[in-house]
């Protein structure tokens, strides 16, 4: 992995520090390539001609993406984005009254919105099993709720987006399995962080978006339906003409791949886009970019824990690339718009983003600073400097 080349090939890096990542990271020049040039085509021949002139790009797109997710091409739906992937996976669960939805403490603000809206709505229980001591679920704890509970899904978010905790999914996974219930994985941060392989998860549905680790544009995400899935025939809750054919006045057939999950609309630019960022970070190499990016936020953890009146908040026996601090007197909104105004880049969350874990901690936001492979521990250095003299303030 040449830094210096991966630099020069993302124009983002010439005018920020970018530690933004678990946001939406840099895109490189053939991610930026591939967009532009569909739309001047779009522009050239129309959107539809050239929707027909890509359609080998796009499934080329796809397969890559599958590469990415250790999966065929053929159990792999392109969407909007992260968490319409994931509503569209929930969407399909045959949801009676009584029916309990087993997760995390953790799990991302959105889903946990969805299932309290489930349970509003439909009467599922929502049980949310404990963490272990050290930080992360406990997995003995899972396997009890599993056991006794029979829950009609289990839904865990694997890099939860308000620490630089990593949940051990692939544990999970083999409880679903072998009690032949439903698994719903949320990646949306740890798709192009580290690699990814959901057959060893055993997830039924893997969500995940463009946009974050895996370098590619914003409004694109993906979905891995397993031949589960399909083969018990569920399907998303709302189908339009691409996910299904209406063959009679009151009969439609669902498509007999992840298809069933599309939506006829789509910004195909930004899936070629998608396609190009899952092909440039294979060549790269997920387990050499995993390797990196933690040993950076590793640095950054012990360099940002030095300082008086930071907490470094992350727990958990295994840490990704997203580091999160709290700061005594300031807001993680304030610390956000100070960096900005010194060519730095990170992201705010207040209590309402995590609010059981929030709690627990007992602060009311984070700042969150995620360092990528293409980061410098220069820039991590500046970072803490100017932290130091933010806090002179």
């Amino acid at each position: 992995m040449n830094i210096n080349t991966l630099r020069a090939d993302t124009p983002g890096c010439e005018q920020r520090i970018h530690l933004n990542n678990a946001g939406a990271g840099l895109m490189p020049r053939p991610v930026l390539d591939a967009i532009t040039n569909h739309l001047l085509l779009e522009a050239d021949i129309g959107g539809y001609e050239a929707e027909a002139e890509a359609a080998d790009a796009i499934e080329e797109s796809r397969a890559g993406l599958a590469q990415v997710l250790g999966a065929p091409s053929d159990r792999v739906a392109f969407t909007e984005h992260a968490t319409a992937s994931f509503m569209a996976a929930l969407s399909a669960v045959d949801f009676q009254t009584g029916d309990v939805i087993a997760t995390t403490r953790a799990d991302y603000v959105s889903n946990q919105i969805a299932y309290l809206s489930l349970s509003h709505r439909f009467g599922v229980e929502v049980v949310r099993v404990p963490d272990a001591p050290e930080g992360g679920l406990d997995l003995a704890a899972m396997e009890e709720v599993i056991h006794r509970r029979r829950p009609k899904l289990v839904a865990v978010t694997q890099a939860p987006s308000n620490s630089g905790l990593i949940q051990d999914v692939a544990s999970v996974g083999k409880m679903c399995r072998t009690r032949d219930i439903l698994y719903l994985v949320d990646g949306c941060q740890s798709v192009g962080q580290m690699p990814v392989d959901v057959e060893k998860i055993g997830c039924d549905f893997f969500s995940g978006t463009s946009r974050k680790y895996l370098r590619g544009p914003r409004g694109a995400g993906f979905l891995f339906v397993s031949d589960r899935v399909l083969d018990t025939g569920l399907e998303p809750l709302f189908l339009d003409m691409r996910g299904a054919d209406w063959i009679a006045d009151s009969i439609y057939q669902p498509a007999p791949d992840a298809r069933r999950f599309e939506t006829w609309e789509f910004a195909w630019a930004l899936v070629l886009g998608t396609g190009e960022a899952a092909k440039y970070a294979t060549e790269i190499g997920l387990q050499s970019i995993c390797d990196r990016a933690r040993s950076l936020a590793t640095v950054l953890r012990e360099k940002l824990a030095e300082l008086d009146g930071v907490r470094v908040l992350d727990m958990g026996p295994e840490l990704g690339a997203t580091v999160t601090i709290s700061v005594t007197g300031w807001s993680s909104v304030d610390l956000t718009r100070q960096l900005r105004l010194r060519g730095i880049n990170t992201s705010s969350q207040t209590r309402i983003d995590a609010v059981i874990d929030y709690d627990t901690k007992g602060v009311d936001g984070a700042l969150r600073i995620s360092p990528h492979y293409y980061n410098l521990e220069s820039e991590l250095d500046l970072l803490t400097a100017a932290l130091y003299e933010i806090l002179r303030l």
